[in-house]
């Protein structure tokens, strides 16, 4: 099953993006800039592999939900989402703000 629900920001409306699969949960939530994503997320091969895409992107790991995901901290992030001033470490709430 595929929920998508609008989650609002001061500075805009993101997506919160649900999708279950057999024994696994994938979360994202996304502005038209970039988005934050569970331990699914391969922050790696954005950065080596599809560097040239200049994907703005975060990743939080031991998430279940959407709102764990936008409380957690990010434990990865892009070199894009570094540059644009979202460090690692960062809330996922946080991080969204800055997307927008």
């Amino acid at each position: 099953m595929i929920e998508v629900q609008p989650i609002s920001f001061e500075e805009g409306t993101a997506l919160a993006i649900t999708v279950r699969l057999p024994k696994t949960t994938l979360l994202a939530v996304t502005t038209e800039k970039g988005y934050i994503m569970c331990g699914a997320l391969d922050v790696g091969l954005l950065n080596q592999r599809l560097a040239e895409r200049e994907v703005l992107a975060g990743r939080a790991v031991g998430v279940k939900t959407i709102q764990e995901l936008l409380d957690a901290p990010l434990e990865s992030v892009t070199t894009t989402a570094e540059k644009a001033g979202i460090p690692a470490g960062i809330s996922g709430r946080e991080a969204i703000r800055k997307m927008f």
